[in-house]
C-alpha cells in the first residue's frame, strides 16, 4: 500500500511542478478553477505523503484512502467543469468573477501568490496535448487518484 501512497504523492508533486512551469515559463495564468484544482492536488499529495510516512494499519489506510478519494473526486468535478467551459465558453463568463475575488482574498493567495492567486480566464484554451486540454488531463489524473485511493479504502488484504 505504501507504494501507492508514494506514487500518488510523487504524481501530485510532478503535476503541481508542471503547473508552475506553465505559469512561470510559458506564462499561462491560472484561472479560479485552476487554483481550486491546485488546492486539491496539494490536499491529495500531502495526505498521500502522510500516509506513506505513517505506514498505517487497515483503519488508517481507510482513513487516508477516504480523504484522498474525497479530495480527488472534488478535484475531478472542478476539472470536468472547466473542460465543459472550454468547449462551451458562451455558457459562463469566468474571467473576473466572485470566485476569483474570493480566492485572491485568501491568506494563502497572499502568502504564495504564484501558486494560489487566480488571474486567468477559465475559457482560454491555450494548451493542448494529444487533442486534450489541461483540465482534460487534470480530470484523468484526478480520476486515477480517486481509483487508487479507493483501492486503499476498500482493499481488505493489505500488505504493509
Amino acid at each position: 500500500m505504501r507504494i501507492i501512497f508514494l506514487f500518488i504523492f510523487l504524481s501530485c508533486f510532478s503535476l503541481i511542478s508542471y503547473a508552475m512551469y506553465l505559469q512561470l515559463v510559458e506564462e499561462l495564468l491560472p484561472c479560479p478553477l485552476c487554483v481550486v484544482q491546485r488546492v486539491a492536488y496539494w490536499l491529495i499529495g500531502i495526505t498521500a505523503l502522510l500516509a506513506f510516512l505513517h505506514n498505517p494499519n487497515n483503519i488508517g489506510c481507510r482513513l487516508y484512502g477516504g480523504l484522498m478519494t474525497i479530495f480527488a473526486l472534488c478535484g475531478a468535478i472542478v476539472a470536468l467543469r472547466q473542460s465543459w467551459l472550454l468547449r462551451y465558453p458562451e455558457a459562463l463568463e469566468c474571467g473576473i468573477s466572485p470566485e476569483e475575488a474570493f480566492l485572491n482574498a485568501l491568506h494563502i493567495a497572499k502568502w504564495w501568490p504564484d501558486m494560489f492567486e487566480a488571474n486567468g480566464d477559465c475559457s482560454n484554451m491555450d494548451w493542448e496535448f494529444l487533442t486534450l486540454t489541461i483540465p482534460d488531463w487534470s480530470s484523468i489524473a484526478f480520476i486515477t487518484f480517486a481509483l487508487l485511493a479507493s483501492y486503499a479504502l476498500f482493499c481488505s488484504n493489505r500488505n504493509r
